[in-house]
């Protein structure tokens, strides 16, 4: 779920074209989740080939990744999640605890025809298994995508990537990857410019956004590090916040007091005893030095076995796809990838 520490931070909008030719380091299981949520029938199941496989994050996957690609000129890595850290347990079970009532709440909701409320429920249902990524990973591969298997968290190792210059940004939902250190974050990198609500079924309009981190510790008056303390006193994927300190107070606490450490008796006895433990887990985060952003090309006998004879896709959709990526491996030049990072 990340750190909500987004109302503090300085944003820009800008528009999906301006992207073009700037490689983004994509948070791969953030945004299969996304699709594993939204790309379900109207009873909010997930879509399956025969033999009971998901497939919605498939889908999901391989169009808007060569709809970008190809229609946009926005190459992307994707970066997947390794081991957690221990301290991330408790989030994660608090995490299994609500798609397990949400499914009660779902199975419920059907039994009684409200699909509406059914969808909404379903969607808050999305567990991600580790079929389910090999089968991104394989996809990926098929199509020459480059992929990075991440020692810890996927937002530190592409946080890592964009400070060295091997991308121009990250790409996810979520803040994380600005405490991990990246100078930049992109947000709603999407198509269709709009995100379905099934809880209000209504659509909201989605537009990208960039958070550059040079820009939000100057306009905030921290250091990373003190934007960091901050997200610990908010809450952290990490660890538990300090109930009544949200975005703003905990900047205000952190600008008069410097740091965690220094803060008056009475609040820093509610902070987590593992606030050392994080902050070493933003500053100084596992990573992989081991990994390629090359493009491979397109394997399209076997992603028509795959994706058809084992999926069961129509080859009318794998036919858009196959048609988008050769269009975009034709337009590059052996200079592209050197010209995309660092631009």
């Amino acid at each position: 779920m990340g750190v909500a520490i987004g109302s503090i931070l300085k944003r820009k909008t800008i528009p999906l074209e301006s992207l073009r030719g700037k490689i983004l380091a994509v948070d791969a299981n953030n945004l299969l989740y996304q699709f594993l949520a939204l790309v379900r029938t109207p009873k909010g199941i997930p879509l399956r080939d025969k033999r009971g496989n998901v497939t919605s994050h498939l889908v999901g996957l391989m169009f808007r990744s060569s709809h970008l690609m190809n229609d946009y000129g926005i190459p992307l890595a994707f970066v997947f999640d390794g081991r957690p850290p221990p301290s991330k347990e408790a989030e994660i079970q608090k995490r299994r605890k609500i798609r397990e009532k949400a499914y009660e709440e779902y199975e419920k909701a059907v039994s009684t025809g409200d699909y509406q409320k059914a969808f909404s429920k379903a969607v808050m249902t999305a567990r991600l298994s580790k079929n389910l990524v090999n089968d991104a990973k394989r996809l990926l591969s098929l199509l020459g995508i480059p992929y990075i298997q991440a020692q810890s968290e996927a937002e530190a190792q592409a946080a890592y990537m964009a400070r060295v210059g091997h991308v121009w940004a990250c790409n996810s939902r979520d803040y994380d990857s600005i405490l991990f250190g990246a100078p930049r974050l992109v947000r709603y990198v999407t198509i269709s410019g709009k995100e379905f609500l099934p809880a209000k079924d209504v659509s909201r309009p989605l537009i990208p956004e960039l958070i550059t981190l040079s820009e939000v510790l100057s306009q905030l008056h921290v250091t990373q590090e003190q934007l960091i303390d901050i997200a610990i006193l908010i809450g952290t994927d990490f660890n538990r916040g300090v109930r009544g300190i949200g975005p703003k107070r905990g900047l205000d606490l952190i600008t008069r007091y410097k740091s965690i450490e220094n803060l008056p008796e009475e609040i820093k006895v509610k902070v987590s005893v593992n606030y050392e433990n994080v902050r070493k887990i933003y500053l100084n985060p596992p990573i992989t030095h081991e990994y390629n952003i090359e493009y491979s090309g397109l394997q399209e006998s076997a992603l028509y076995d795959f994706l058809c004879n084992e999926r069961n896709f129509s080859k009318q959709s794998v036919d858009t796809v196959v048609g988008r990526m050769k269009r975009f491996y034709s337009s590059l030049t052996q200079s592209d990838l050197a010209k995309w990072v660092g631009t």
